[in-house]
């Protein structure tokens, strides 16, 4: 009998020991994004599952081939937020449906992440990304001569840092890329002994040397903002340093602020179940419309 007892409780303690590292790479608002997912439509867009655009486990993307007969649809590179630490590209399912059925190609991707990965390492994985479905449009049946790069959060300092930071890896289609979307992202921020971002980076290394606002490059991208009225996590400063920034180099940039939404919230307002109650979705589509037409 004490044996048996011993043997349930190991066993017992094996299984809190699983579900303490699920909950661990938990999120409150994980819920919010599968639940939202479960009820997004499967109708308007071909959904390619777990394509493989380097040769490590995180450097998979899922592709929505929208159903639109035009031959060159712009194709949209979507890079999710979570503090570099936290996210998966199935939790966002809904942001591939929610531009697919207008139209567009979406790519999104999943990256590696801290601690175990500090940048520029889930920079170099979009640059690799972007280059991959570059070289294999055939293959995937889109085209690469528009491509927008559309990030929040964390993923929108990754697009910029793959725009405006030095690279080992050569971007081969930087001429393709037309527009640059930020929801809520931070790129001017000193991330020492910052609690959500200071496993991300090497802390003997200055943000001066990090952030994309001291490269900034001039060219002919149109670079649109967004930032939630009720942002309680990133500062408005960091849009506003970087549209200042991308001005003096002679770019173009607007920031557009979405009202009645905070950091996350600014997310899930684009699904097509809560798109009707916000402008999110809809001044993500005329930024593109400016941009294409």
């Amino acid at each position: 009998m004490p044996r048996q007892i011993s043997m349930v409780k190991s066993r017992l303690v094996s299984k809190i020991g699983q579900v303490q590292l699920k909950l661990k790479d938990f999120r409150y608002y994980d819920l919010a994004s599968y639940a939202i997912n479960g009820l997004t439509s499967r109708k308007g867009y071909y959904f390619h599952k777990n394509i493989a655009y380097g040769l490590k486990a995180r450097q998979r993307l899922d592709l929505f081939r929208s159903k639109s007969p035009h031959q060159k649809r712009p194709l949209i590179v979507f890079v999710y937020g979570g503090a570099w630490s936290h996210g998966d590209k199935k939790a966002y399912k809904f942001v591939g449906e929610a531009f697919a059925k207008e139209g567009f190609d979406v790519a999104v991707i999943n990256y590696h992440l801290a601690p175990e990965h500090i940048f520029p390492s889930y920079v170099d994985d979009l640059t690799l990304a972007i280059n991959f479905l570059s070289q294999q449009k055939q293959k995937l049946e889109i085209s690469s001569d528009n491509i927008v790069l559309m990030g929040h959060s964390a993923g929108a300092f990754n697009l910029m840092s793959a725009l405006y930071h030095p690279s080992p890896y050569e971007k081969t289609d930087l001429d393709n890329i037309k527009a640059v979307v930020g929801i809520a992202g931070p790129y001017h921020f000193d991330y020492k002994g910052d609690p959500l971002a200071q496993d991300a980076f090497d802390q003997s290394v200055p943000f001066q040397q990090v952030m994309p606002y001291y490269f900034v490059k001039s060219n002919q991208i149109r670079h649109y903002l967004l930032t939630a009225e009720n942002d309680k996590i990133v500062r408005d400063s960091n849009s506003i340093d970087m549209q200042n920034m991308l001005k003096q180099h002679g770019n173009h940039c607007e920031i557009r602020t979405i009202p009645k939404t905070g950091h996350v919230t600014i997310m899930g307002s684009i699904s097509s179940l809560f798109s009707p109650f916000f402008s999110t979705k809809s001044q993500i589509l005329q930024c593109l419309d400016e941009t294409f037409n």
